[in-house]
């Protein structure tokens, strides 16, 4: 019997923006259930925090130039302010450099090493002569030992996706310097995984998961090797054994999860309340992930858990989806193939954005956002079937029946099988929700919209209030179509949270539909008599040129770092102005300037606050390029300064200078200059 349930959703690496992929794989669907146990009023917390050690993260705090800790604090912010936004209701979102995470990483460690799951190695590993360091992973770019690829990284291989060690590219460089690596020896300790696989096929083969997930990990079970849980870097949860080594990220990060929830254990006041979750038979823990971590929360931490001496939970639901494109390509932040989430949310709804992404998830195969589908989910499905029957019911009631809800009489046939129909859908979007089946719960409610706008037309309460003999049959008819606007409400509520609440409060209703429970509205009737506010639309529909304009600056955009040889068409050649003296350019002083931080200025929608290195000097300038850029996209590259405008108050900040931008109107591109020296005049 299942007691209180622990939700959780893949730690997000902070070392870059989220895009839609990361929503519709894991923390949509994560925030649903959690919404939906707390609805049926099961005991439950969502919990999830910020990955923040690891090579990727102190590479690109050395590229910007910063610290590691400017780093994914600025990352940090931005993912809560992105989840804030997009209505995840986390109870508890934390971060792995959180003081208290290493004790219990400290605890694995120990347990796995009495029990004899680690060893100590001594291998030959990449050195850089120059940086008087060993190097790995994303520090590495060399060869690719598969299809010959001269910029592969030291992970992995951007041109054929081939997976291996640093070690093993041919003609080995430093990402930071270029020069050369050698190999040197150096001592390791791995986690030997092998050692566990008997136990973990036992366990494997009890589990009834999604076939994705469960044919990945038998796969990945078939050859498990050792795997290394340390690293040479000064970044990380420091290595008791050794000094300059730290955990390596995949095996601190998991254990995140446990520790996270003995940070919300202690910010409630209960310190040991996190064992009622970790440490109980009776709590069901439900892992929510992208494909890509599959091997990580089904062999990996199960490994781990199962080689410790502290009975903690192991997971006992693991829905993972497939990976989310952008229109038909992966999201792809280097080549600026994604779509920024803030600034989406500045023009459109977020529950548009929450519907679309749970009606086209990619729960079994591999799907895509397109401008052409969110158009028709909010014009034909939210605005047409879903807002519709919404809007035609309660204006209809307040125009005829002075916004009172009436009471109902005599249930004829058809009225029944109405009823009858609504409580079927209901119940299967419950089951829905409770198997993680998002894109079949988002049909079950635009179904339920259209059976109620059938209804309505079939009853025609148009023609019956022409009769006042009709009085009855009218008043039936319009109090069953205001049932079937408060089931409408209670699906929502895991989907779309804030159109579920409002729907909510324009039936009348004070107490708040969490309150309330599945069960309770489920089966309470209506309050015949009841006053209902003023109806208000519940979704603004989308024209068409405003989506063919996303698609152009998308592509745009998408290919703004591109070389091009197409003409420009469309320069104004009518507005070019009036002829200057040579000596006039020639004082406007232009320098090459690396943007060393960029953050967007609070309560602006266009405005950036960057740092930037002009060679002598480093410097704050305020730019409008926020609709354009993602800040962190912008860090590391090379612009040309207006370097001696006069200084500017702008928002209460003195910019220092200017970028130069090219703009057709629609859209707006920085020149680049990676390979020039920072500080270099521009002539």
């Amino acid at each position: 019997m299942i007691k209180r349930y622990l939700v959780t959703a893949a730690l997000p690496y902070a070392n870059g923006p989220l895009h839609f992929g990361h929503l519709a794989g894991c923390y949509l669907p994560a925030d649903c259930y959690a919404r939906f146990l707390r609805i049926c009023h099961k005991e439950t917390i969502f919990i999830s925090g910020s990955d923040e050690y690891g090579i990727a993260i102190t590479l690109n705090a050395e590229l910007a130039r910063h610290s590691e800790k400017e780093h994914i604090d600025y990352y940090y912010r931005m993912h809560r302010r992105i989840f804030s936004k997009l209505g995840i209701s986390f109870d508890h979102y934390s971060r792995t450099s959180w003081k208290g995470h290493p004790e219990t990483v400290y605890q694995f460690f120990k347990d796995l090493q009495k029990n004899g799951y680690i060893d100590e190695r001594v291998g030959k590993h990449l050195y850089s002569e120059t940086e008087k360091r060993f190097l790995a992973d994303r520090y590495v770019i060399g060869t690719c030992p598969k299809c010959f690829y001269e910029e592969a990284r030291g992970d992995e291989c951007p041109n054929c996706g081939g997976s291996f060690e640093a070690g093993d590219l041919l003609h080995p460089r430093s990402k930071l310097t270029n020069s050369p690596l050698t190999m040197r020896s150096s001592t390791h300790w791995y986690l030997c995984l092998d050692r566990l696989k008997k136990p973990l096929t036992k366990w494997l083969q009890q589990k009834e998961w999604k076939s994705n997930v469960i044919h990945f990990a038998e796969n990945y079970i078939q050859d498990l090797k050792p795997r290394a849980i340390t690293r040479d870097l000064h970044w990380g949860i420091p290595f008791p054994h050794a000094t300059g080594k730290v955990f390596y990220v995949w095996f601190d990060a998991p254990i995140g999860y446990i520790s996270a929830t003995k940070e919300w254990a202690e910010k409630i006041g209960q310190p040991a309340a996190w064992e009622n979750y970790w440490l109980d038979s009776k709590t069901s823990l439900v892992q929510f992930i992208g494909k890509d971590n599959i091997p990580f929360h089904a062999i990996i931490f199960p490994a781990m858990i199962m080689g410790q001496n502290i009975r903690y939970k192991l997971v006992d639901e693991l829905p993972a989806n497939e990976f989310y494109h952008l229109e038909g390509k992966k999201f792809n932040k280097s080549s600026n193939w994604f779509i920024d989430i803030s600034d989406f949310l500045e023009r459109y709804d977020v529950d548009q954005l929450r519907y679309t992404l749970a009606a086209n998830a990619p729960e079994h195969h591999d799907s895509s956002f397109t401008w052409q589908d969110f158009f028709m989910r909010c014009n034909a499905e939210l605005v047409g079937k879903y807002g519709n029957f919404v809007n035609r019911v309660l204006t209809f009631i307040q125009q005829h029946l002075s916004g009172v809800i009436p009471e109902f009489f005599y249930l004829n046939r058809g009225d029944r099988e109405f009823i009858k129909k609504l409580e079927i859908l209901l119940a299967e979007g419950k089951e829905c929700f409770a198997t993680f089946s998002l894109r079949k719960a988002s049909q079950i409610l635009m179904e339920m919209a259209t059976l109620g706008n059938q209804y309505f037309d079939r009853e025609k309460p148009w023609e019956l209030i022409k009769n006042s003999e009709n009085k009855e049959r009218l008043h039936t008819v319009l109090y069953l179509c205001l049932r079937a606007i408060q089931f409408l409400a209670l699906l929502s509520y895991p989907i779309m949270p804030g159109t579920s609440e409002k729907l909510w409060g324009l039936l009348g209703e004070t107490i708040s539909i969490l309150d309330k429970g599945w069960e309770t509205i489920s089966k309470r009737k209506l309050t015949p008599g009841k006053r209902l506010p003023t109806p208000e639309r519940l979704f603004k529909k989308l024209e068409m040129d405003q989506i063919k304009k996303e698609e152009a600056t998308l592509q745009i955009i998408g290919n703004s770092e591109k070389p091009s040889n197409d003409k420009v068409t469309n320069a104004a050649v009518d507005d070019v102005k009036s002829t200057i003296e040579f000596a006039t350019l020639d004082a406007v002083d232009l320098r090459v300037g690396e943007i060393l931080s960029a953050e967007r200025i609070p309560k602006t929608d266009s405005l950036l606050q960057l740092q930037v290195d002009v060679g002598f000097e480093k410097r704050t300038i305020v730019s409008g390029i926020a609709k354009f850029y993602e800040s962190s996209a912008l860090i590391g590259k090379k612009v040309i300064v207006v370097l001696n405008l006069a200084p500017r108050k702008i928002r209460g900040i003195e910019s220092q200078g200017m970028l130069l931008a090219a703009s057709d109107g629609n859209i707006v591109e920085l020149p680049v200059c990676q390979t020039v020296k920072t500080g270099s005049r521009i002539s």
